[in-house]
């Protein structure tokens, strides 16, 4: 059986950095894969 769109959107586990773990809050047009204190120590 074959899951409407909205259930298969709503199952997606949240998105985490992949260096410290942080549940990220996802945006629309936002293709950040490392939550902002990951990259602040980037930058630094």
């Amino acid at each position: 059986m074959l899951l409407s769109p909205v259930e298969f959107f709503r199952n997606l586990p949240k998105k985490e950095c992949p260096k410290c773990g942080q549940v990220m809050e996802e945006q629309a047009e936002s293709y950040i894969m490392e939550c902002e204190g990951c990259l602040a120590k980037k930058v630094e």
